[in-house]
This record gives structure tokens, sequence and C-alpha cells, in this order.
């Protein structure tokens, strides 16, 4: 009896672990699952160690039926196969599907990439002095994290992108002089959790800073408890496939290629299937694929694709009909700096830029040249994302701002437009 009792007691605290596991890290257990956040920022930072204990539990199990006899053939098997299946498919699709590229990412001439990117096909784009490097959504869609070990042109860039966003940012994966060991884990809130594995902390990709960096006093969990906290964003704007090549024809392009292992070409095959699957429906579905919303905006539509910047406890963000259909760029001020953005329709691309002129712009093409003079693009855009995403991590927001003093035409958007009465709990 005492046997079947040791071998009862380390079978389930193993089942009970494997449960929290493929649960909380899972990632397509979300389509059923509602997991609450601060289950799941747990277990990425202790993955490892509960891990440990499960499966000790569970060789507990093994011993206690092996050698003493504990439990019948006809319970033993299908724990195994339970077991298998809950640690080993959290397990395989966050560190095998999804592994990254962050330093061994390949880049490609336009005339390569073109067999695997079409001319409409919308690529997220960082440059560095004319060096310049193209993402399209489908090949960064898997590996989510793409990089090289000599950087980009010299700086240490990373480019970030979560498919369940839409969102893509490049990033010096450094905090205060400290490189970060960047990995993807699971999403929440429809973005991107990253983990530190040199301190085992979670890293919101639309927020760029550690969770025990959260600064839960002033702005809320928006803010880190010092600038200095968050990693560096990269200036980071989309455009067509044909527009990049209008710009940039000696750019170059991220292509995931299949893997010559057919064992891993297979996995890989299966996950592209399943991320298709589940991002295609984002992309059609009014109603979020992931349900872990806990705000709901209804100003814009959730599927919106919008523009946002956020600096300090200050958000707007911009539709890009309203700025395409603007009479002329947009002028507008967030949390004091002045800030422009204008559409390309030539390179096909929604650009914003610091303006510390003085002056309104009334004129500036792709590259930041103005009748202020050159203009440095805003770090802190995000640019293409789905409205129902920025709308739950910045409530705050302003849609579509406008200085009126710089532009009499565009009245700047009431009270009422941006109020926090117009978010009401997520009913989905």
């Amino acid at each position: 009896m005492i046997w079947m009792l040791i071998y009862l007691a380390s079978l389930g605290c193993a089942l009970f672990i494997g449960f929290l596991y493929f649960r909380d890290l899972g990632d397509v257990s979300q389509m059923v699952l509602n997991v609450k956040r601060e289950n799941m920022i747990r277990f990425i930072r202790n993955e490892y160690r509960l891990l440990g204990i499960g499966l000790a539990a569970f060789a507990v199990s093994v011993v206690m039926y092996l050698f003493f006899d504990a439990a019948p053939g006809w319970l033993f098997m299908p724990s195994v196969l339970l077991i298998t299946l809950l640690y080993g498919f959290p397990w395989a699709w966050v560190h095998l599907g999804l592994r990254n590229q962050k330093g061994t990412a390949n880049y490609f001439s336009i005339a390569e990439a073109k067999e695997w990117v079409a001319p409409h096909n919308s690529v997220m784009v960082i440059e560095n002095n004319g060096v310049a490097r193209a993402h399209s959504n489908d090949q960064l869609m898997r590996p989510h994290l793409a990089g090289t070990a000599d950087g980009l042109n010299g700086e240490n860039v990373v480019m970030t992108f979560c498919a369940m966003t839409n969102l893509g940012i490049g990033y010096t994966p450094e905090i205060e002089g400290n490189k970060l060991d960047l990995e993807v884990l699971a999403q929440h809130g429809n973005n991107l959790i990253l983990r530190d594995n040199n301190t085992s902390e979670p890293v919101q990709q639309i927020l760029g800073f550690r969770e025990r960096d959260t600064d839960m006093s002033g702005d809320g969990p928006v803010c880190p408890l010092r600038p200095t906290l968050a990693m560096k964003p990269w200036p980071t704007f989309r455009m067509t496939f044909r527009g990049f090549e209008r710009a940039y024809p000696d750019g170059v392009v991220f292509l995931n290629k299949p893997s010559k292992n057919p064992v891993l070409k297979l996995f890989d095959m299966f996950t592209d299937v399943m991320f298709s699957w589940g991002i295609g429906r984002q992309h059609r579905e009014a109603a979020p694929v992931m349900g872990d919303m806990d705000l709901s905006d209804q100003r814009l539509p959730n599927k919106a694709y919008i523009w946002g910047i956020n600096l300090g406890d200050d958000a707007v963000c911009f539709t890009d009909d309203f700025v395409m259909f603007h009479d002329g760029p947009v002028n507008t001020t967030i949390n004091g700096r002045r800030i422009v953005l204008a559409w390309h329709p030539l390179y096909e691309s929604l650009g914003a830029w610091w303006n510390d002129s003085g002056a309104p712009i009334t004129d500036i093409d792709f590259f930041g040249k103005s009748d202020q003079g050159q203009l440095k693009r805003v770090e802190h855009l995000k640019a293409g994302m789905f409205w129902h995403v920025w709308a739950e991590f910045f409530p705050h927001t302003d849609i579509n701002r406008v200085d009126a003093a710089d532009d009499p035409a565009e009245p700047a958007p009431s009270e009422d437009s941006s109020s926090s009465d117009a978010i009401k709990e997520h009913s989905q």
C-alpha cells in the first residue's frame, strides 16, 4: 500500500506540473484555455526548475512501477503517454519549433529574395547609414528574432516580430551595458513575451524591458523604473517589398529557408502550417484569436492597422488612411516632443520623424529631408500593428492627434474622442 501511495503522489505531482507547463507555455493551449499573466510569468521564470521537479517526480513513479509493482500496466502506460505530451509538446514547440536566429540570420540580395517574397508583401525595415535590411511577415513569423553576429553595419540590432500583434521592432538587446540573451517563450495580451536567459526575466516585446524592472507606482506596467532599464529601440518602419527595392536597391532581405535536416524540415513545415492557420484567422476575424485580453476599445475596429508612438506617459496612434489623405504631413506633439508623420506613395510607406526645428513641417521626403532640414526617424514608432493590442497596452492613447496651431484645418481630438470611458471590459 505504501508503494502505491508513493506512486500516486509522485505521478500526481508530475502530471500537475506537466499540465501547468502545457497550459502556460503550450501556446496553442491558449486558444481554448484562459491563461492568467501571473501564472505564465511564474513558469517563464522557473521553467527548468519546475520541469526538474516534475520529471524527478515522474522518475520516482517509474521506479515504484518497475521495482515495487506499485501500479497496474493499464494505469502506468497511459500516464507515460500523457506525461510525454504535457512535457514534450511545449518544450519542442518553444525551444525547437521557435528556435530564433538572433545571431545566425541569413540575408540575401533583393534578386534572390524575389523567389520568396511577393512585390506587394509588407516588409519591416531597419537601416543604418544606408545599410538596409527587410523582413517579411511570413519569413520572420516562426523564428521571431533575426540578427547577425556582426550587427547592422556595426550596430548590435536584432529584429523582433510578433505575428499576433503584427508588430516588428528592432532592438539593441542590451540594458545598461549588459547584453541580453533573448529567447521566444510565449505571448500574452496578443503580444510576444521573450525571456532574458541571463536573468530568467520575461520581456514584453511591445514594451522592451524586463518584468522585474516595471514601475507600478507611476505610469503602470508600460514604464520601466528608469529609462535606462529599457532596451534601445531602433527606427523600424514598414513598406512594400517593391518599395524597399526602389528605396534601397542594394538592400538585403531576411529569408528563413527550409532546414537541410529532414527531421527539422518536417517539423518546421508542421509549425508553419499551425502558425499560418492561427495568424490567418487573426488577420481575418474581428475577435482576437487568443482571448487573453483585459480591455476592449471600440473607437477603432480591433484589426485596424495603426502606427503608434509612446513617450513616457503619453501615447498616440495614427491610422494609415488618416495620414494618407491628410493635406500634407501630419504635425503632432507627443509628451512635449514635436513629431511629423507622412505617407510616401512611391515607397508605399508611412514614416515618423523628430521635428526639433521649432516650425511645422510642410514637406518631407521618404529619407527625412524636409523644408526645415534633415530629420531623424522616430525610434519609438510601432508600425502597422493591430489596434486592439495597442489599446490593451496603452489604453490612455489618443487617435490621430494633430497640432491645431500648426494645422488649423485639422482640429485636435476632443477629450471625448480619447476618453477612457470608451474603454470597457473585454466581452469576447
